[in-house]
């Protein structure tokens, strides 16, 4: 006789199905044995994006389900120090199980980082990759202020508490500490690269300029492993897990609440912007 299913397995099932859907930090189910995919689009900034990608990574790792991972990457780079944790993040996860990086549009700067954790990065022909380098950039305002005839008084403990504040240039030993920051970032950078490309220092002191290259011209100075696109990274993941070369993309789930708000900003944001809009043009009908 057919085996009757279990009625309280299936409660059970719903209700950790219903619970996903609320949770924070629960990501989406991967079929057993397909390829996950993690898309790193867009500028790398620190806080929850970042934070939520990095928690995805760690899934990812612990999942049973996934057999590997594609970093579908398509960035411009961003915040150095929430770079180099996907970074840490994603080396963890090419430790456990394989995980190939797909540079389809840019993967330069902080972007190129977290493809040196892959085991294998393969490129468009025509992808921006590279801008190994690090730049530190902030307004600084003091003759605007004093102009519109703004002050600001501050009061510190710390004489370089205040180090890049836009209202006062900088000192010469501030500029020496911004110089010394950055240094120490690039030569982070430098032995990142060095380790995961094999390289020495010196010869990636030398591609390190800030400058980019095309897919082709990088794989040429063996910043990259292959020229292919996504499809291909697919493969050659599903390749080294010894599965059919079948895909699905994975995020976390934002929890309910946060997609509610999300949504009202959305609609309050376009509202205010229609608003704004007609206000303007009704000042400005006669000119």
């Amino acid at each position: 006789m057919p085996t009757q299913p279990d009625p309280t397995r299936r409660t059970s099932d719903q209700l950790r199905r219903s619970l996903a859907r609320l949770l924070p930090g629960v990501h989406v189910g991967v079929p057993r044995g397909r390829v996950a995919v993690v898309h790193l689009f867009g500028p790398i900034a620190g806080g929850r994006r970042s934070s939520s990608v990095g928690e995805l990574a760690m899934h990812l790792r612990e999942s049973r389900r996934v057999p590997a991972v594609v970093l579908d990457i398509d960035s411009p780079g961003g915040s150095a120090s929430a770079s180099d944790d996907l970074f840490l993040a994603f080396e963890r996860l090419a430790r456990a199980k394989p995980l190939v990086a797909s540079i389809r549009g840019t993967g330069a700067s902080g972007a190129y980082l977290a493809a040196l954790a892959a085991r294998r990065i393969v490129a468009n022909p025509n992808a921006i990759v590279g801008s190994i380098g690090v730049i530190s950039v902030g307004p600084r305002v003091p003759r605007l202020l004093d102009r519109v005839g703004v002050s600001v008084t501050v009061r510190k403990a710390g004489r370089l508490k205040d180090m890049g504040a836009p209202w006062h240039d900088d000192s010469d030993e501030e500029q020496a500490k911004e110089q010394e920051l950055v240094d120490a970032i690039y030569e982070a950078f430098v032995a990142r690269v060095a380790t995961a490309r094999r390289m020495s220092s010196e010869r990636v002191r030398e591609l390190a300029t800030g400058e980019v290259w095309l897919g082709t011209r990088a794989l040429e100075l063996g910043l990259v492993d292959e020229i292919g696109d996504f499809e291909r990274a697919v493969e050659i993941a599903a390749e080294m897990a010894g599965v059919p070369a079948r895909s699905t993309r994975v995020r976390l789930r934002q929890p309910l609440l946060g997609r509610l708000v999300d949504r009202f900003a959305a609609r309050a944001a376009l509202s205010l912007g229609d608003e704004i809009e007609a206000r303007f043009a009704d000042r400005y009908r006669g000119l």
